[in-house]
């Protein structure tokens, strides 16, 4: 998927990152723009409604679709009934998608009180609070490097005596691919990793219409490495629309990776911060 820069506006270069936090977009500032959002149709809605309220015409191309995992979510299933029995100090969530199978396979079943949660970025977070569960760890940048950088080291007294918990072990539970940055870098500090895939991100069903008129539209918001691989995949790199907004670093990485020029990288790495940075980059070309 690398490709050369065809003239299009895309090529290999940092990311340019708006200098400091952005104010809220106005009310219309996006009247005028096409914008592609290209997450799984499941969880596209609230990016979809935000642009829309903007002013914006928004081309759904729900590139991806989020599905169970290949073994039916039976390591899941074993890995929950762990947390109960309280086999783990600390449970790792690095997605909005890894707070719902987690807590879907939990059930009513609920871990011991001294059971720590770890999220990446303040969605995850956000998504462990609507179910009730505050986490103890929220890295401040939305990235599993920070998450590592953040977690303490194991020590050899682990867990309080009585607390029900299994000293010095951590679950994490993810997709079935993933950045090898959260595992060996729990264990390099010495921690116990158990790893449960909770689900997998396939190819999305893209109605031949949508995919003309994303080439046809003014920017691209992409939320995750796989939006971007399957984009390029459909698009090709020239057919991307000329303003791509990243929400983060990751993600960033791996549209320049796929051959493209990042327009302009969230400040906050989330769908809130992805929209100011879209209005911010579509504001000079208008």
């Amino acid at each position: 998927m690398h490709g050369p820069d065809h003239g299009s506006g895309h090529g290999p270069g940092p990311p340019p990152t708006p200098p400091e936090a952005l104010p809220v977009p106005a009310p219309g500032s996006l009247a005028g723009t096409r914008v592609v959002v290209t997450r799984a149709r499941v969880q596209a809605s609230t990016l979809v409604q935000r642009l829309a309220d903007l002013g914006a015409a928004v081309v759904e191309l729900p590139v991806i679709a989020i599905e169970g995992p290949a073994d039916g979510g039976a390591q899941l299933a074993a890995a929950a009934d762990r947390v109960v029995s309280g086999e783990y100090e600390w449970l790792v969530v690095t997605s909005s998608n890894a707070v719902s199978r987690l807590v879907d396979a939990l059930g009513r079943r609920q871990p011991p009180a001294a059971t720590r949660w770890a999220a990446v970025g303040t969605s995850t977070a956000k998504a462990l609070m609507t179910r009730g569960i505050v986490p103890d760890l929220v890295p401040p940048v939305a990235v599993s490097d920070a998450l590592v950088e953040a977690f303490p080291v194991a020590t050899a007294s682990g867990a309080a005596p009585g607390s029900g918990t299994c000293e010095g072990a951590v679950l994490f539970v993810r997709a079935e691919r993933v950045r090898d940055v959260v595992a060996p870098g729990l264990v390099a500090k010495g921690w116990r990793v158990d790893e449960a895939v909770a689900y997998r991100t396939v190819a999305g069903e893209v109605d031949p219409t949508a995919v003309e008129a994303a080439r046809a539209a003014d920017a691209v918001a992409f939320t995750s490495s796989s939006t971007v691989e399957r984009t390029v995949d459909l698009l090709g790199v020239t057919g991307v629309p000329p303003v791509v907004a990243s929400i983060g670093p990751v993600t960033s990485a791996s549209a320049r990776a796929a051959g493209l020029e990042v327009t302009v990288e969230a400040v906050e790495h989330t769908l809130d911060g992805l929209v100011a940075a879209i209005a911010f980059a579509l504001s000079g070309r208008r």
